[in-house]
């Protein structure tokens, strides 16, 4: 919806800098509030109340309260008229949380059901109040140093400051592992991600924050018969709430059920609906089969239905032209291949819509993912396998896997092999330790929930700093709002309630979403093998003209103030093993992808 920046002082031309590092994400209006202790800067992507005087910074009735915010409050009406009489002058969200503010405090947020990043001004206590939505969809970084605070919606903004552009070691350890860099801490020394779920305060220039939601402390008792119908019944409650616009809307359609699930929900409210997916130019039967096989199914689901399709096609040539760009918008690197053609559907979809609403969160719900499946079979293994037995059989390779437990086991699955990466490091750089990433989330290694467990740990990590980083950021690069229903409060609330038995088993994955909409998608859909969403990275890595872009990027030459990271001899040894037929993706990716960041954003040691 918007880029949201500030700063603990008063400074107008420096609020103004922010936000021409952030226009792309608020192209309708640009605006600033300062004063003595405090700047607020903004720019708008209008989607509800497109008058001006929607405009922000927005200030409440009594003009004590100043606000910024970005992203969307879907049941904003509904508390509109909980907050009677309140004087409302706009039809937006944005005075709603002003009013919900000055009536209920710091506890507004628990109102909200929505996606959001906001700072909010007292005149009169000299305090910034700030907060995130409950999944982290909206982005809030933040940097703080010797009273001052500085926040924005992205990295670039924040740099606009003359902050320290230091590499954060122990994050670019944790990138390499698990190809994004996990919140709190980004990849730059001293800027910060507020956590999901957080509020907190300023004062004097330093941030206090606390937990205000955690999806598994609601507990609404179901019979077991009534899973599917609450299911059904609260992701089409989402949608329909998150259709809410006065610009166009559209539906990002991959191919898969959980944006076909989307689709059917969005069709039942509006006709004619637009949608829009990505494929690959590509001359091989078998690559158009692995790549492509996705992008046909979204196509024949897409005239089921009735909709206006849109597609666009991407080149390995599109790849070697955006991947700066790409990467540049990031802010902070992330080593997926299917950056690049997020980057170019967003920007062929903003010719047509405003907002789109995808199927993100789904596979993190609802266990979707293969890795569920066999850290079931793990789970069985340790429950049914006596332990002398399992201690003999631990040191054969298939078997260890199976005998971990906890956060090792969830590392084993998510994590890149150590020793690989570490051969292509210079001595004496090391790696922190994953498992610290997932154990604030996991309750108990030993747990007959561990499978439920791993989603959640799933959902407040690879899918917070991953998923939804990328959807972000890609979105925005165009001007693009992107929701995600499937990741609605209720929603969510109600999966992590929902047994594991009825998400996953030995047989299948993703049990109970596909149960619930069995009888209203397409029987093709369920006969699919789940495939996720693939580029051809690995084939361009081999073949001109993106074999030379890379190749270039991975010396030490192309960068210099990276250069003692790596040992380039044995990076280079590992790109002529990986064109040679070896597999060397996501390390050769992350490297890659890490030069061209450190470069663009001229990251020191």
């Amino acid at each position: 919806m918007c880029s949201i920046n500030g700063f603990t002082w008063g400074d107008e031309a420096l609020g103004r800098a922010m936000n021409e590092a952030t226009k792309h994400r608020g192209p309708d209006a640009t605006a600033i509030y300062t004063q003595e202790g405090i700047t607020l800067a903004h720019n708008r992507l209008a989607i509800l109340d497109l008058s001006a005087e929607a405009n922000q910074p927005m200030h409440d009735a009594s003009g004590r309260y100043a606000i910024v915010f970005n992203g969307q409050i879907y049941n904003f009406k509904e508390l509109r008229e909980e907050l009677a009489p309140y004087p409302f002058k706009t039809t937006g969200d944005t005075e709603v949380i002003l009013a919900a503010y000055t009536r209920w405090g710091k506890e507004c947020v628990e109102h909200f059901d929505g996606m959001f990043a906001l700072a909010l001004w007292d005149k009169e206590k000299k305090e910034l109040f700030v907060a995130r939505d409950h999944q982290g969809i909206k982005p809030f970084f933040y940097w703080q140093k010797e009273g001052k605070f500085i926040f924005s919606s992205e990295i670039a903004g924040l740099l606009v400051h003359p902050i320290p552009r230091r590499l954060n070691k122990k994050s670019f350890g944790l990138y390499l592992q698990l190809l994004y860099p996990p919140s709190p801490e980004g990849m730059i020394e001293g800027v910060m991600k507020l956590p999901a779920a957080s509020r907190g305060y300023v004062r004097s220039g330093a941030l206090t924050f606390e937990r205000y939601w955690n999806a598994r402390d609601t507990k609404r008792p179901l019979a077991a018969g009534e899973w599917r119908e609450r299911v059904e019944k609260e992701i089409d409650e989402s949608v329909k709430r998150q259709l809410i616009s006065d610009r166009p809307v559209g539906v990002y359609l991959s191919g898969g059920i959980d944006s076909s699930v989307v689709l059917d929900s969005v069709c039942r409210v509006h006709k004619n609906v637009n949608t829009f997916s990505v494929g690959f130019e590509l001359t091989e039967e078998e690559q158009k089969e692995k790549f492509n096989a996705d992008f046909d199914l979204a196509r024949r689901t897409a005239q089921l239905y009735g909709a206006r399709h849109h597609e666009v096609l991407f080149s390995a040539s599109d790849a070697v032209r955006i991947f700066p760009e790409a990467v540049a918008h990031l802010g902070e690197p992330i080593a997926n291949p299917t950056i690049l053609p997020m980057y170019a559907l967003a920007q062929f979809a903003r010719q047509t819509a405003v907002v789109v609403l995808g199927g993100d969160g789904g596979d993190e719900l609802f266990g979707g993912y293969e890795r569920y499946r066999r850290s079931l079979i793990a789970s069985m293994y340790r429950r049914f396998t006596p332990s002398l037995l399992r201690r003999i059989l631990a040191s054969y390779g298939p078997f260890r896997k199976l005998n971990t437990k906890g956060t090792e086991r969830i590392a084993l699955f998510m994590a890149q092999k150590k020793s690989t990466i570490q051969r292509a490091l210079a001595s004496g750089v090391t790696l922190p330790p994953v498992e610290e990433v997932f154990a604030p989330y996991l309750s108990s290694g030993s747990s007959q929930e561990f499978e439920n467990e791993f989603m959640e740990v799933d959902r407040q990590t690879w899918l917070a700093d991953e998923s939804l980083a990328m959807t972000d950021t890609m979105t925005m690069s165009a001007g693009l709002e992107a929701r995600v229903p499937l990741l609605g409060k209720k929603v969510v609330e109600l999966a992590a309630q929902i047994p594991q038995s009825k998400k996953v088993s030995l047989g299948g994955t993703k049990l109970i979403l596909k149960k619930a909409f069995a009888y209203r998608l397409p029987k093709y859909l369920f006969s699919q093998p789940k495939r996720g969403w693939f580029s051809p990275g690995a084939k361009w890595l081999r073949a001109e003209p993106f074999r030379s872009f890379a190749q270039e990027a991975l010396t030490a030459e192309y960068y210099a103030p990276t250069a003692a990271l790596f040992d380039w001899q044995e990076v280079q040894k590992m790109f002529l093993e990986h064109e040679s037929g070896g597999y060397h993706l996501h390390l050769l990716w992350a490297i890659l992808t890490f030069q061209v960041w450190a470069r663009h954003y001229r990251v020191e040691l």
